[in-house]
C-alpha cells in the first residue's frame, strides 16, 4: 500500500512514527473530451484573458481574489516557508472524545496508519487505550499544504486518521429553504412508516451494495470495443398512480412484504436443518 505522508502523531509525551495510507479509491469511470469529426482529444492551454497570449508554466502565479478583479499575489518562496513551518510540527492529539459526539456531516477522508520505524510498541499502546476507554483522538495535521482536523480511532485493529471539516466548513442548516417547521403528520401516518423501516431493516453490509451505473458503463465500453452490442436492463416502474401519502405506504409495505416473509422462512428452515 502506497505511502502518502510520514511523521509522527503524540499524546502527552508519548510520540509515535508513523505512515498514512489512503484507505479509500475513487473508482468513478473518467471520459476524455474529443473533437467528434476526427476523435483526438481536446487540449486545454493557459490563455492570459486580457492579452490572448498562451502562459507558460514559468509565468504563472498564484493569487488570492479578494474583491471582483482584485488579487494579493502569493509567492512560491512565501507558501514553501509556511508550508515547512506547518509541517515540522509533530501531529499531536489535543483531545479524546466520544466517537458518537462527531456528526457524520464532519467526515471527510480516510486514512490508515501504520508505525514508523521503532514505534511498534506506541502505536500497540495507543490503539489498546483508544479500544479500552472507547474514545477517539481530535488531532490536528497538515496534509499536501493543507491544515485539518482529524480524528484517531481504530478499526479492525488498525489505527485510522479520518480527516474532519472546520466547523466554518459547513454550512448551517438553517440556511436550507423550505424546511416545515411543523411535523404535521398523523398518528397512523407514523405508525405505518415505522411499520415500513422496520420491515426494510437489515444488519448493515457493505459488500451488498453495488455501483449499478458504472459497472453498466464498464459493460458499455467493453462491448464498444469488442463490436458488441448490449441492450440496456430495462428498470422496473412503478404503474401506481397512488398519492395519497398512507396509500402509498401501505402499498409499499405490502410490495416488500413477501419477500421479506419467504427470506424469514428460509432463514427459519436453514436453522431447523443446522440443529437437526
Amino acid at each position: 500500500m502506497h505511502t502518502i505522508w510520514k511523521g509522527s502523531i503524540s499524546f502527552g509525551l508519548v510520540n509515535i512514527p508513523i505512515k498514512l495510507h489512503t484507505a479509500t479509491e475513487d473508482k468513478d469511470i473518467s471520459l476524455r473530451t474529443l473533437h467528434k469529426e476526427c476523435h483526438a482529444p481536446i487540449k486545454y492551454e493557459k490563455v492570459c484573458s486580457a492579452c490572448g497570449k498562451e502562459v507558460p508554466k514559468e509565468e504563472l502565479v498564484k493569487a488570492f481574489e479578494y474583491t471582483k478583479g482584485k488579487f494579493v499575489v502569493i509567492e512560491e518562496e512565501e507558501l514553501e516557508k509556511l508550508k515547512k513551518e506547518n509541517e515540522e510540527k509533530a501531529v499531536e492529539i489535543m483531545d479524546f472524545v466520544k466517537l458518537e459526539e462527531i456528526d457524520p456531516i464532519y467526515y471527510n477522508k480516510s486514512y490508515y496508519m501504520s508505525p514508523g520505524e521503532g514505534g511498534t510498541k506506541a502505536y500497540s499502546l495507543l490503539r489498546k487505550a483508544l479500544e479500552a476507554s472507547e474514545k477517539v483522538g481530535i488531532a490536528r495535521i497538515v496534509i499536501r499544504s493543507k491544515e485539518q482536523m482529524a480524528i484517531i480511532r481504530v478499526l479492525e485493529n488498525t489505527l485510522l486518521m479520518e480527516t474532519i471539516f472546520y466547523p466554518d466548513e459547513v454550512r448551517s442548516v438553517q440556511d436550507v429553504p423550505n424546511i416545515p417547521s411543523v411535523d404535521n403528520v398523523t398518528k397512523k401516518e407514523l405508525d405505518t412508516a415505522i411499520l415500513l423501516i422496520d420491515q426494510l431493516t437489515e444488519s448493515f453490509d457493505p459488500e451488498k451494495y453495488k455501483d449499478e451505473y458504472r459497472s453498466s458503463l464498464l459493460d458499455l465500453i467493453e462491448s464498444k470495443k469488442t463490436g458488441q452490442t448490449v441492450t440496456p436492463k430495462e428498470t422496473a416502474k412503478s404503474t401506481s398512480n397512488v398519492t395519497d401519502l398512507m396509500a402509498m405506504l401501505q402499498a409499499s409495505i405490502d410490495k416488500t412484504k413477501p419477500a421479506k416473509t419467504a427470506t424469514r422462512k428460509k432463514t427459519t428452515a436453514q436453522r431447523g436443518k443446522k440443529k437437526a
